[in-house]
């Protein structure tokens, strides 16, 4: 079965999904990742909700220094600009958090994106959503990757439109795939995406 079938499957359990893409090449992965449409994220973030709990250990692995970058290729459920990149990276000050932005497109017209990325064990309605929030109400206060664009407010330009007041909850997949459901404020947006990380090499 392939990974949309998986998906679709009511029958097939969180387990054999992550099983699957486990097995595959990182090409054959994120091929498969990138391919899934609105439905089959849907049904990826309901099965998720099964998952062991998403860590900062998914997004930015042990043993990879603070300040430096981790890619995840991303594709949203929106009608344009579907294929992004979110990049992470540990701070470098030792608090428990990750520093992000969005990469793609439409960075150069609505601008980064930047992002604190935090657990939500002390918030039970938000850790039912995901158990780690992108959460775009903050911004990096600290130094982040050299290369990355300027870290700016999501409550200036057209990033307003986007990013502010916006809040990604996350739920784990398998080793290397991640999946969210968005919220403005605290409200669904019905919009998800879904996001296969790029490994060091």
């Amino acid at each position: 079965m392939s990974l949309k079938e998986l998906l679709l499957d009511e029958e097939t359990p969180l387990s054999a999904v992550a099983e699957y893409l486990d097995g595959l090449t990182p090409e054959a992965r994120l091929e498969e990742v990138m391919s899934c449409n609105k439905k089959q994220q849907v049904a990826m973030y309901e099965k998720a909700a099964a998952a062991a709990p998403i860590t900062f250990d998914h997004f930015v692995p042990p043993g990879i220094a603070p300040l430096t970058e981790v890619i995840h290729h991303g594709r949203n459920t929106l009608p344009a600009f579907k294929f992004f990149q979110k990049r992470f990276c540990r701070p470098d000050d030792g608090t428990d958090r990750l520093f992000g932005y969005n990469e793609g497109s439409t960075r150069a017209l609505i601008g980064p994106g930047f992002f604190v990325a935090i657990k939500t064990d002390d918030n039970p309605e938000w850790y039912e959503r995901g158990p780690v929030v992108v959460d775009y109400f903050q911004v990096p206060d600290g130094p982040v990757v050299e290369g990355w664009p300027k870290v700016v407010p999501n409550n200036k330009g057209l990033q307003v439109l986007v990013y502010n007041k916006t809040r990604d909850f996350m739920r784990k997949v398998s080793e290397h795939v991640s999946i969210n459901a968005a919220y403005k404020v605290e409200k669904s947006m019905g919009a998800f995406f879904v996001l296969c990380r790029e490994d060091a090499e």
